[in-house]
């Protein structure tokens, strides 16, 4: 059987894969890292652009199954762009680029290999760009899997740091328990429908002998334990506060946008075009994790010191508030999962900017890597740096969802609207209590940067990391803040976006 591809489809992927092999032998011949570094930029902005142009035109859908393996209706494809995958394939290219500019000083600065850092970052990228646009169990699996096994790799490329080594290892040995607990679920699946294709899957659900249901129901479950992990839902988070401080900042960063970005798209896709017809059993279950990933996320980051656990811990509670919307089960399901889009693609504006002026202003303390900077070291940081300052405080106020950061606030509507619109009230309730929890430690880290400095700061034993971020950092941190300050204006913007997507 000779199957045709439709490449205009795959497009952005394919530039991604060409350019991460492209990266790579550059470096081999010595090509400077500034160079391989334009290199990844561009190749990300040349994918983007095909996206543009894939949105300009109709739905397009490649490695289908032949006409004759399915009567009536149309055929059963493997990888598909329609509007829900350019929104977040876009998303996910945009963030990306931001990352490139962070890591440009960060390659100097920890003398990281430039040609593995960018080929192991852009072969992420095309598993993420892979699993957003997957409608069928196995493509869905292999694209997690090339966007996870990358990324456990770029936490580790620091290899002369010990917590670095630590993390790695960490988020290895989750990464692989997560793909096995998914994988038997996957199975399961397989075993009760005789399917793997999406389309195919959710009326086999729906027409199961009573006999398979336990069977079925198990697999259901077992798959979103496997996004848990991924998304770093509570109780499968406990990766992420080690592997964000041990991991280089913009790979932090990555993962708190990127990859979470993706592995919600694939839930999404999932539960909303697989599996709609067990709505009873996984509804419930994300209600209960939403409620304890951001209550448990929130709690936790009061207690936090540091910049860096600070956000990895407000990125589990962020996580809480995009799982709520996908509790509603079947009822308005198509709303729930615009409002994640939604939700998602404002996050990804307020917490890289935030990432972007951590990573400039990183400090150093002896014998400890950067990036486990104390929230004191922020103290009088509007007297050195007024404008990044000021970034960084719109930022932390988007994220609490104060105005004038009216995007943050637009974002926990928009997710409390559809939780209450799907009946599902009492977790409403639980986001109200938790918004008002994550107001504090957001608001006194906003305080501190206005603060006078503290007198550690004149410490000599503490070694800021100076002069003043460079012009990546600062394009990073300008190119976050304008988005910002344009969604904040405008957020109606976001949710236009999102409305064909559900």
């Amino acid at each position: 059987m000779i199957q045709g591809i439709d490449y205009a489809a795959i497009a952005p992927p394919l530039i991604l894969a060409a350019a991460a092999l492209a990266v790579l032998l550059a470096d081999a011949f010595d090509v400077p890292r500034r160079a391989v570094g334009l290199l990844s930029g561009g190749a990300l902005a040349v994918a983007f652009g095909a996206v543009v142009a894939l949105a300009a035109g109709d739905r397009r859908a490649t490695f289908c199954l032949p006409d004759g393996l399915r009567s009536g209706g149309p055929r059963s494809c493997s990888y598909v762009t329609d509007d829900f995958t350019l929104l977040f394939q876009g998303l996910v290219l945009a963030a990306a680029v931001v990352v490139v500019l962070l890591s440009l000083e960060e390659i100097t600065r920890s003398r990281l290999p430039a040609g593995e850092y960018h080929f192991l970052l852009l072969a992420a990228v095309v598993g993420a760009l892979t699993l957003v646009a997957a409608r069928d169990l196995v493509l869905l699996v292999v694209a997690l899997e090339t966007l996870s096994l990358p990324v456990f790799a770029l936490v580790g490329l620091r290899r002369y740091d010990g917590a670095a080594s630590e993390a790695a290892l960490k988020l290895f040995l989750v990464s692989v328990v997560s793909a096995a607990v998914m994988l038997f679920g996957i199975s399961l699946v397989y075993g009760a429908t005789g399917a793997m294709h999406l389309d195919r899957i959710a009326p086999a659900l729906d027409r199961l002998p009573s006999d398979l249901d336990p069977v079925a129901a198990v697999g259901v479950v077992l798959v979103l334990a496997g996004f848990g992990f991924k998304v770093a839902a509570v109780p499968f988070h406990f990766w992420a506060p080690d592997v964000y401080q041990g991991a280089p900042l913009p790979v932090a960063a990555f993962l708190s946008v990127v990859s979470k970005a993706a592995g919600f798209a694939g839930l999404a896709i999932v539960l909303a075009l697989g599996f709609p017809a067990y709505a009873h059993v996984w509804g419930p279950l994300v209600a209960i994790l939403a409620a304890l990933t951001m209550t448990l996320g929130n709690l936790v980051a009061l207690r936090q010191r540091t910049a860096i656990r600070l956000l990895a811990w407000s990125s589990v509670a962020q996580s809480g508030y995009m799982l709520a919307p996908l509790a509603v089960g079947t009822d308005h399901l198509s709303e729930a999962v615009a409002a994640t889009a939604a939700y998602v693609a404002l996050y990804a504006v307020m917490n890289l900017g935030a990432f972007a002026v951590v990573t400039g202003f990183a400090r150093r303390r002896p014998a400890a890597p950067a990036g486990w900077d104390e929230l004191d070291d922020y103290r009088g940081l509007a007297r050195r740096s007024p404008a990044l300052a000021a970034a960084l405080a719109f930022f932390l106020i988007c994220l609490a969802g104060l105005p004038p950061g009216v995007m943050g606030l637009f974002a926990k509507v928009v997710v409390f609207r559809a939780t209450v619109a799907g009946g599902v009230t009492w977790l409403a309730v639980v986001m109200a209590v938790n918004t008002v929890i994550g107001l504090y430690y957001y608001l006194v880290w906003a305080a501190r940067l206005f603060a006078p400095p503290a007198p550690a700061a004149e410490d000599p034993q503490v070694v800021p990391y100076e002069p003043a971020p460079g012009p990546a950092v600062r394009a990073a941190v300008a190119a976050t803040a304008a988005g910002a300050l344009v969604l904040s204006a405008a957020p109606q913007l976001v949710l236009q976006a999102v409305s064909t997507v559900g």
